[in-house]
């Protein structure tokens, strides 16, 4: 299902009898390059995707957050400044990002409202930092203060490393909170420094979900992110971002093998990543596809992170002349692939990339296209 400021509207209106004061929304998001480079202090190339996940409020006088979920058919709520974890599920996400604006000082209000979306949930395009977001972005709506992208992102990454528990880099949060339309973000993940990257003239961009979910394999997310640390050790860095190509290849092989291959996909996919941007910049299509399939190979043999079904599903999206390049996204074991391909030959793309997963993998793919979307932002209510 599409949502959409009218989908909202008639959703908050049916539970409450009126329109909402507010209208919000931020974008999940997917990785065109830089993977597993957030938590070295490297470099990330994302874009806001067109779905995203909405809320429709109004104020309350009592302090209360209460929230009626579409997705989940249930409506739950919590006390401002009475922050307690009861239970799993989405309304801690909410509940995290409120105790973590009060921790840095903001001033809260309650508020009532409708919450929905259409980014698929545990496919790895962000939809739990698109939700973190669009909670911030609710709470500055209500309680009247500025609207500032990257300190929300932060207090975004907050709520989701100490309240619900799940170690993420910054990136999910900044794409969602500062995307703007029509180009990626080149994000430095140490600095947090930005800059726009357009896609390229003509182009389109393909999330390829493989119907496979990695679940947040945590216990090999956290052993590569141990493996990443013990090589920067061993390069005296205090990051792998500071260790150069040239560094790794002349002392590399004092690494163990498994090591030193984590290692070298980081090194090399942060500079895949800057290539990247360059070639976006010039509008070379052709060469940011090459170095997105240079980021596959990289994270199916030194990183091990791919799965049967992404795999296949980058080599369905190959196959199909309108595709410049394709790799897996995110954090890997499942969920994403996406693709550079030409926006005038869409459909036809689609169409292949449907009949060859469904053949090689017997599972049934879902396939979106999409433009680099809008951050989070106050709609207008109509």
């Amino acid at each position: 299902m599409t949502v959409d400021n009218g989908t909202m509207v008639r959703a908050f209106e049916a539970q409450f009898g009126s329109l909402p004061s507010w209208l919000v929304r931020a974008p999940g998001r997917v990785n065109l390059i830089g993977e597993h480079t957030d938590y070295n202090d490297g470099f990330v190339l994302p874009m806001a995707i067109e779905r995203a996940v909405w809320i429709a409020l109004r104020p309350r006088s009592d302090g209360q957050v209460k929230v009626r979920s579409l997705d989940f058919d249930e409506t739950r709520a919590f006390m401002l400044g009475d922050f307690r974890h009861e239970a799993e599920g989405w309304l801690e996400y909410l509940k995290g990002v409120a105790w973590a604006l009060q921790d840095a000082g903001y001033p809260l209000r309650g508020w009532e409202g409708v919450l929905g979306g259409d980014v698929p949930i545990g496919a790895g395009l962000s939809s739990s930092a698109a939700l973190e977001v669009v909670t911030a972005r609710a709470f500055a709506a209500v309680s009247g203060w500025a609207w500032e992208p990257k300190a929300m992102a932060r207090l975004g990454q907050k709520a989701e490393n100490e309240w619900v528990g799940m170690k993420c880099g910054i990136m999910d949060q900044m794409i969602s909170a500062a995307g703007e339309a029509g180009h990626a973000l080149l994000i430095d993940c140490r600095s947090l420094a930005t800059q726009s990257v357009p896609l390229p003239a003509g182009t389109a961009i393909a999330i390829l979900d493989t119907a496979t979910r990695r679940g947040l394999v945590d216990s090999a997310y956290n052993e590569r992110r141990a493996q990443c640390e013990a090589a920067a050790r061993f390069f005296g860095a205090s990051a792998l971002r500071d260790v150069t190509l040239e560094m790794f290849e002349a002392a590399g092989d004092g690494l163990d093998e498994v090591t030193r291959r984590r290692a070298r996909h980081v090194i090399t996919e942060n500079e895949r990543t800057l290539r990247a941007a360059e070639a976006m910049r010039r509008g070379d299509a052709a060469e940011m596809g090459r170095l997105m399939d240079a980021s596959h190979v990289s994270m199916r043999d030194d990183f091990e992170i791919t799965n049967d079904a992404l795999n296949i599903m980058v080599e369905c999206a190959r196959e199909e002349p309108a595709c410049y390049g394709a790799r897996m996204t995110g954090g890997g074991f499942g969920g994403c692939a996406v693709a550079l391909i030409r926006a005038d030959l869409a459909e036809r793309f689609v169409a292949h990339v449907d009949a060859c997963y469904r053949q090689r993998a017997h599972l049934t793919p879902a396939i979106y296209i999409s433009q680099p979307a809008q951050g989070a932002e106050l709609i207008a209510v109509q």
